[in-house]
């Protein structure tokens, strides 16, 4: 790694550097004896994965790459699933849920896939974390908490937990009400009765032998913690993570940030210390409210790749992960086109500036170098395309128009274009086509109409975009047609040609379209 390259990392203020000067204090040039400095994501699959789930990795493994390019040191990245954890309520948006209720309270691993296709619900939805993650290039390595507390990977940590019992009451009981108390454990048994999690207060009788003693349906049960007898309470449960598993960095949602005084306390009691980390804003769904795995009101990674490419879904992330974004699916075709717009600018930025750019850290991420491939079109104006030619639209059409636009424009010059006419096509037909409504011109648009349509007659069939667009400007210009500005004349020709409310730069739109087609908008619209 060049010195150039390190000397602007260091002196970066993209949010991944300034994460990453964090963990520098700690380990200026990483750890002791090479040890790789350890960044851990957490996942619960209580329910299906959402981008909330893939946010985590994708903005962890930014500041990981930050780290690197500003130390050298090496790093490990652990996908941590909390899949022993108990099924608390049965998940809104799954099929065959009523199936669930009968095992309310069972670790999740235990759980049937209500799916039919694992043999588990948890490894269902580990599976499906997996398969996104894998499809990203992330470099990750994934660890279950049932087969760390069943092979006995953290059978000392548990002891060291019963060994420091009262501490982490002391630390625990003063946050929870009366109620609460009488019952709270740092440790919840596995029922040998149920099969249950349970909830209840615990006496230590052996740390060492890590045996406890419990209540259980009413009778006293001497029970054996280690090699999966019992799973931590989730507050102790992330402290002894850390603890046990050396982690460095964790970043968590605004939600988690008392869990995580609570759980660095318990990680100091442990003989352990709190990893540095970011504390992120929570994504809201299209009414403000925050998204959730078991309401399934948030977007699945599948929804958005149907309608937007894996960059735009990463642009979208890595923005002001301080601030409540909306996630929902009118997001996606901004986003699709200000990932292309940043990447475009990319190459001819200084490096401190690149290292600004969100392409730099959303590549980086997956050690791919920015994509140097510049788009003929915009995907805001493709999907006007779509929209004008109709749901009925075949791939080979829009191929012929962006061909006619621009010269030897195909699928095998343009593979990423191919894949965004598909995303485009997609979206267009399921929510563009059916709220699609061209008006009647009113007053001075139809005179104004009638100009463009005959200026439009006088151009060669190949005129230039900016040809056009000057035309398009000098008619809502012109007093006579009665325009107060050029806004309302833009805004006349999307609803009345393209019958939505917004829309592109119509001289593109126009040389893209072709003169002929359009004229027969514009007489579609007279008529």
């Amino acid at each position: 790694m060049s010195d150039i390259l390190r000397n602007a990392a260091q002196n970066s203020k993209a949010w991944p550097f300034e994460e990453a000067r964090r963990l520098v204090k700690r380990y200026p040039v990483g750890k002791a004896n090479g040890e790789p400095v350890l960044f851990e994501t957490g996942y619960g699959p209580s329910g299906l994965p959402h981008i909330g789930t893939f946010n985590e990795v994708l903005r962890t493994t930014m500041v990981r790459r930050a780290y690197e390019a500003m130390t050298g040191a090496s790093t490990r990245l652990v996908a941590f699933s909390d899949d022993m954890d108990g099924l608390r309520k049965v998940p809104d948006n799954i099929p065959n849920g009523e199936m669930l209720t009968a095992y309310l309270g069972k670790p999740l691993t235990t759980i049937p896939d209500p799916f039919g296709k694992f043999e588990s619900f948890a490894h269902h939805n580990n599976a499906m974390l997996r398969e996104f993650l894998d499809r990203f290039g992330f470099e990750y390595e994934f660890v279950s908490s049932s087969e760390q507390y069943k092979c006995g990977a953290f059978d000392e940590a548990l002891r060291n937990v019963l060994r420091h019992n009262q501490d982490i009451l002391d630390i625990m009981l003063p946050t929870l009400g009366k109620e609460r108390q009488a019952t709270y454990s740092p440790v919840l048994p596995i029922s040998g009765k149920s099969g249950r999690v349970l909830q209840v207060a615990v006496e230590v009788l052996d740390a060492e032998a890590g045996m406890i003693a419990f209540e259980d349906e009413g009778e006293r049960i001497e029970h054996c913690i280690l090699s999966g007898g019992a799973k931590l309470q989730w507050k102790a449960d992330w402290a002894m993570r850390w603890v046990a598993l050396g982690v460095d960095y964790e970043m968590y949602g605004k939600d988690l940030t008392e869990s995580g005084i609570q759980s660095g306390k318990i990680a100091k009691a442990l003989g352990g210390r709190k990893p540095e980390g970011l504390i992120y804003e929570m994504f809201l769904d299209d009414k403000g409210q925050k998204i959730s795995k078991s309401k399934g009101n948030g977007l699945s990674l599948e929804e958005w790749l149907d309608y937007g490419s894996e960059e735009s879904l990463a642009f979208y992330i890595y923005r002001e992960p301080k601030a409540a974004k909306q996630l929902h699916l009118g997001v996606i075709p901004k986003a699709v086109d200000e990932y292309l717009q940043m990447r475009g600018g990319y190459p001819d930025q200084e490096l401190d500036k690149q290292l600004g750019n969100p392409v730099h850290h959303i590549h980086a991420a997956r050690r791919q170098d920015v994509p140097s491939a510049v788009l003929p079109v915009t995907f805001g104006l493709l999907m006007n395309l779509v929209g004008v030619m109709g749901a009925d639209a075949t791939k080979e059409q829009i191929w012929g128009y962006l061909g006619n636009y621009v010269d030897g424009a195909n699928a095998a010059t343009y593979p990423e274009l191919d894949g965004l006419i598909d995303n485009a096509m997609a979206y267009t037909r399921d929510f563009i086509a059916p709220t699609l409504h061209r008006r009647k011109p009113v007053g001075g648009e139809v005179a104004a109409l009638q100009k463009l349509d005959a200026e439009l007659a006088g151009l060669c069939d190949d005129a230039a975009a900016e040809d056009i667009q000057t035309i398009v400007y000098e008619i809502g210009k012109d007093e006579a047609y009665g325009f107060e500005n050029l806004r309302d004349w833009f805004k006349a020709l999307y609803e009345t040609l393209l019958g939505s409310s917004a829309g592109p730069r119509m001289g593109s739109f126009i040389a893209l379209y072709g003169i002929e087609n359009s004229r027969k908008l514009i007489a579609e619209a007279l008529d």
